[in-house]
């Protein structure tokens, strides 16, 4: 007896674990697009809204899952366009930020996941002029990156709060139930 429900509860982590496994390497591929091929050079690297698809991807995904979209996505960006100095960093930075954000609440933009943005700022030029400092050996130069990474976030802001907006308009995260 209870065989029949441990098989039903199987089967139901088997399909959730598919679905976050599917939306987790859609989002890295996503991410790695609008990161790779939409972006502007700046001091260091590039400037692009990438991160704006990593915030909706920490809005949909638990934590693990939304960490490992936006690191492999990122992290093949700057791998596969000339950029591989900084994959680490990346790697490490952008796994970090989808903590930033839950995806536990009713709609994609909250006031939660605002509050999310401020912490990505943070980490983003803390973690970037920190990488850099560390693999330059200087810690005076890399202040010129501070305003790409500023205007990165704040472009990738835009990106996820009309996005999300729009998504939240359209009931994604009640159609999608729980992921």
């Amino acid at each position: 007896m209870g065989t029949g429900a441990n098989n039903k509860e199987s089967g139901t982590m088997k399909k959730k674990t598919t679905r976050r496994t599917c939306l987790t390497a859609l989002m890295a591929a996503i991410i790695y697009v609008f990161t790779a091929y939409i972006h502007v050079p700046s001091h260091t690297g590039y400037t692009h809204v990438g991160d704006g698809f990593l915030y909706l991807a920490a809005s949909l995904l638990p934590a693990p899952y939304a960490a490992a979209a936006g690191a492999i996505g990122a992290g093949l960006a700057d791998l596969l366009s000339g950029y591989s100095i900084w994959a680490p960093g990346t790697i490490i930075i952008k796994a970090l930020t989808a903590f930033c954000f839950t995806n536990k609440l009713d709609k994609l933009v909250n006031k939660r996941n605002v509050l999310g943005i401020v912490l990505a700022l943070v980490l983003c030029v803390g973690g970037y002029y920190l990488y850099e400092a560390i693999i330059t050996g200087n810690f005076a130069a890399p202040a010129l990156g501070i305003p790409g990474y500023l205007t990165q976030v704040a472009l990738s802001s835009v990106v996820y709060l009309a996005l999300g907006a729009a998504l939240d308009r359209a009931g994604l995260k009640k159609k999608l139930g729980e992921i």
